[in-house]
């Protein structure tokens, strides 16, 4: 459909004196068009004094479809007359302007696509330009070691749209913001000099041929003040050298700045390489709540300095930087895309609107206020257009007289200025009131006044954390002292507020810095009650979190108090957390933020009563797995890599113990045994390693990757004592050697341990045959029983007196006697299960099976246990919640009460358990 076909609507009223010789000029046009020409020239001089200019191409231009139009107006401008490519460039832009305006004021395309085809354009005259000049030097033989090939890619000069360029956002008179920056390891360095100055040159000539205004107007005006330091640095600056700054001293409102940026003219693989290299600058691994600060004292900075503050009124106002205008949308979008884009690659879209919508889509904004502010966004910005439209002036300020305003009101449709102006003020405001709440500190209503009677002694403890790396800077005790009353008022109310305080005061202490921490909680006080129900509740996750910091993002997400993932999710987790890492220590430290913030979420389910026994000993052996079966391929890569491959291998790592039985814990260690199957003597690497010193290496490589301390902390500790031969065998086995092994040599307790081995990871057939045949084979049950007794004995010595009654584990008839009957009864039935409770269901003694009851009380007093504290377990060191916690987890209203049934079931557990080992 042709232009004049598409026109839906012209702005009206208008002047029809100032359009009278138009209108007579498209006499022959329809009704429609001949309202779009009247409304332009009737209320515009700018639109006015382009139709005049431009009347033949407009004519002809609306018997075209308007895309077809657009593209006919680039075609027209011929990139290798360099001479006449400043004029070409200009008639272009000019040509441009009449026909968005066509467009926009005609109804014919969305806000979205009027500023998507002035940014084209803004592309096609940057790159035409920049291209025109690369070519001329290269002539000229002033770039030394470049030829005529080297023009298709700009012999790596490369420029960066910013800001609304960047997004695809310009407004209709809009300068653009541009970054000029050049590949400098592409040039030798003998050469590196000229080429510089080179480079500095044609960036010049491209912004003189873009801004310069003549007879023909100009095409942009063009600012480069965006660049690293520009008041020292040249206008094209090496990659290397801008990638130093960005690292070293980049600031908050650069990182926002390049939430935007994107190459558009000369290297355009080379610019987006660069990007690639400072996203760690633009987007923090952690949540970045202190984001919120810095944006709010940019807006309070350009408030200041534009002289912006005041109530809105419409005759005068920024429609940009003004209160409730298009800047402060866009700060709020930015400032929620910094906070969680480091998190989430799927929030780094440039477009304000698409931002918004992201935001809502992930829940970090309510779909309300996402859809509200882009209502707003889309009207700031039609305004905006409308304002610019009078005169092409690069402007955002209301007229203050009251036929400019008129003017800006007609050119909007409306023919009733008091509406218009009523309509504008109400959206202002209600933008304004919206966002402000997003920079307000933390506040709990009423509650949040009232007089906190804490104890002196309480409070002199909080008053010595000042001298805590915590506190070191004063942006942090700015934000602490906001915080510091809601801190006190809830430390006051809880059971006993010194035992909080203390896990509290050992939590800041372990604290690096403060800033981040401190705006989350203050931004979420959510946050903030959770860290205090575990300083109250579970001294051990506070110290697991105090090292642990980063695991907080993951409270924020949407799902973090949903149902807990299947063992397929947890993988499907893992994998997409290690999709886009390529470099191995990067994959293991963000396994283990990933790993810290799972395990976190499972501890906080568990302590907020959402998720119980069973469900949490899955979970816990699940996201073991899960990071196994990830980092497996990782590892074993990197040994290839070193040492090359077999022509035929595979690898499993057979989980033992609880990981094995799927019954973890919060502080549960990996017993792992890793088993191998190969063809060929040596490895094909440059330094080639036989197949038990090859394996050796990746089952120490599989260590390190599991416990040793990197940046983000260690996963697990492991241990390889249930190997064939335990400490004096080879850390790695052969297959084949297993199964002879347990065929051959192993004792009884070794085909105990195994009953509950499990392949987590790698190849699983060869190793479930081997652990079958030990499961199936027959046995003598008397011999059974008399070495599990023995076992039993042996074990008792060497833990010397019995164990308290919390002690569930070591206790007489506790955890470790149960579970040594249940892989008896595994044995002897030949049970296939690994869980201990079904290993007991399969006996045919009743009160043997009747044990999974007494195993299931006991594990769920271990796992609250060893939830709230670390290490030996001591009531005296718990407090009151601690222990209430504990007590109520396993569903008993009393310590008293829980400590009678421990005692009665473990002795009940104990007479049996000495009854079926003496049994003929």
């Amino acid at each position: 459909m042709t232009l004049e076909t598409q026109l839906k609507s012209a702005p009206v009223p208008y002047n029809p004196e100032l359009a009278v010789d138009l209108l007579n000029r498209f006499e022959g046009q329809n009704a429609r068009t001949r309202d779009l020409v009247a409304g332009m020239a009737g209320t515009s001089s700018y639109l006015r004094g382009l139709l005049q200019r431009e009347a033949d191409w407009f004519e002809a231009a609306l018997k075209q479809e308007p895309s077809a139009c657009f593209d006919g107006v680039l075609a027209a401008v011929d990139p290798e007359d360099a001479a006449g490519l400043g004029t070409a460039l200009r008639i272009a832009k000019r040509r441009i302007a009449l026909l968005l305006a066509a467009c926009d004021l005609g109804g014919v395309w969305t806000l979205e696509q009027v500023t998507e085809h002035l940014t084209r354009f803004a592309d096609f005259a940057t790159d035409t330009a920049l291209r025109a000049q690369i070519a001329t030097l290269i002539a000229r033989k002033k770039l030394p070691g470049c030829g005529p090939e080297d023009i298709e890619d700009c012999a790596g000069i490369v420029v960066l749209a910013m800001g609304k360029m960047g997004a695809y956002e310009l407004n209709y008179s809009s300068d653009i913001d541009l970054i000029v920056l050049f590949d400098d390891e592409r040039h030798s360095d003998e050469n590196i000099d000229e080429v510089r100055m080179a480079f500095q040159r044609a960036t010049r000539n491209l912004a003189k041929i873009l801004s310069e205004v003549t007879a023909d107007g100009y095409v942009f005006r063009t600012d480069l003040r965006l660049r690293p330091n520009p008041s020292v640095t040249p206008v094209c600056v090496p990659m290397d050298a801008a990638e130093r700054y960005y690292e070293s001293e980049g600031r908050t409102w650069e990182r926002a700045a390049f939430i935007k940026a994107r190459p558009c003219a000369g290297d355009i693989k080379a610019g987006a390489a660069f990007l690639q290299r400072i996203t760690p600058f633009v987007w923090r691994r952690h949540l970045d709540f202190a984001a919120i600060q810095d944006a709010h004292d940019m807006r309070l900075r350009i408030r200041e300095h534009k002289g912006l503050g005041g109530p809105i009124e419409i005759s005068g106002h920024d429609m940009k930087l003004g209160r409730g205008g298009i800047r402060e949308i866009e700060f709020f979008a930015q400032t929620q895309q910094l906070i969680a884009g480091g998190r989430d690659p799927e929030l780094r879209c440039s477009g304000t609107l698409d931002a918004l919508a992201g935001l809502a889509r992930k829940g970090w904004v309510p779909e309300e206020v996402a859809e509200n502010l882009t209502a707003a966004y889309r009207a700031h910005r039609t305004t905006e257009h409308r304002i610019q439209m009078l005169r092409d002036a690069q402007t955002h300020v209301m007229p203050t007289s009251e036929e400019g305003l008129a003017q800006v009101a007609n050119l909007s449709g409306w023919g009733d200025v008091a509406g218009f102006l009523a309509d504008q003020t109400a959206r202002l405001q209600g933008v304004h009131d919206r966002i402000e709440t997003l920079y307000s500190p933390v506040s709990n209503g009423e509650t949040a006044q009232e007089t906190v009677a804490l104890d002196p002694a309480l409070r002199e403890q909080m008053d010595s954390w000042a001298a805590l790396p915590a506190l070191r800077s004063p942006r942090s005790v700015q934000i602490f002292e906001r915080l510091r009353p809601e801190i006190e008022r809830r430390i006051a109310g809880v059971k006993r507020p010194d035992f909080t305080l203390r896990q509290l005061d050992s939590f800041i202490r372990r604290l690096p810095a403060g800033v981040q921490l401190f705006s989350l909680f203050e931004v979420n006080p959510q946050i903030l009650d959770l860290l205090l129900d575990i300083c109250s509740t579970a001294p051990g996750l506070a110290q697991y979190l105090a090292r642990n910091t980063g695991v907080f993002d993951a409270v924020l997400s949407g799902a973090f108090f949903g149902d807990l993932p299947d063992a397929e999710g947890y993988v499907k987790g893992a994998e997409a957390a290690l999709s886009g890492v390529t470099d191995y220590e990067d994959a293991l430290n963000t396994a283990r933020r990933w790993q810290k913030e799972q395990h976190f979420r499972i501890g906080v389910l568990m302590l907020r009563r959402l998720a119980g026994l069973e469900e949490v000993e899955r979970a816990y052996s699940d996201l073991a797995t899960a990071v196994l079966r990830v980092l497996l391929p990782w590892i074993e890569g990197d040994i290839i890599r070193r040492y090359g491959r077999f022509e035929q291998q595979s690898v499993s790592i057979l989980a033992m113990g609880k990981l094995g039985s799927r019954q973890m814990t919060a502080s549960s260690d990996l017993d792992l045994i890793l088993l191998y199957d190969v063809e060929g003597d040596m490895s094909d690497g440059r330094k080639g390693l036989s197949a038990p010193q090859y394996f050796a290496r990746l089952t120490q490589a599989m260590i390190m990757a599991l416990s040793s301390p990197m940046a983000e902390g260690e996963l697990y500790e492991v241990d390889m004592r249930l190997r064939p031969s335990g400490r004096q065998g080879p850390v790695a086995t052969s297959i084949n050697g297993f199964a002879a092994y347990q065929r051959d040599e192993a004792w009884t307790w070794e085909h105990l341990a195994l009953t509950r081995g499990r392949v987590v990871a790698g190849e699983s057939a060869k190793v479930d045959a081997v652990r079958d045949t030990v499961i199936s084979k027959e046995r003598q049950p008397a011999l059974v029983r008399e070495d599990v007794a023995a076992m039993r004995a042996r074990l008792a010595a060497a833990k010397g007196n019995r164990a308290s009654v919390w002690e569930v584990k070591d206790i007489a008839g506790g955890i470790l006697d149960i579970e040594l009957i249940a892989q008896m009864v595994a044995l002897l039935e030949g049970c296939d299960a690994r869980d201990p409770r079904d290993q007991l269901a399969a006996a045919k003694d009743a009160e043997v099976a009747a044990l999974a009851e007494v195993h299931r009380l006991l594990c769920t007093v271990q796992q609250a246990q060893r939830l709230v504290i670390e290490g030996r377990f001591d009531p005296d060191q718990l407090g009151t919640d601690g222990m209430g916690f504990v007590v109520g987890f396993a569903g008993f209203d009393s310590a008293k009460a829980l400590q009678k049934e421990i005692l009665a079931q473990c002795s009940h557990a104990e007479a049996v358990i000495a009854r079926i080992l003496a049994a003929e």
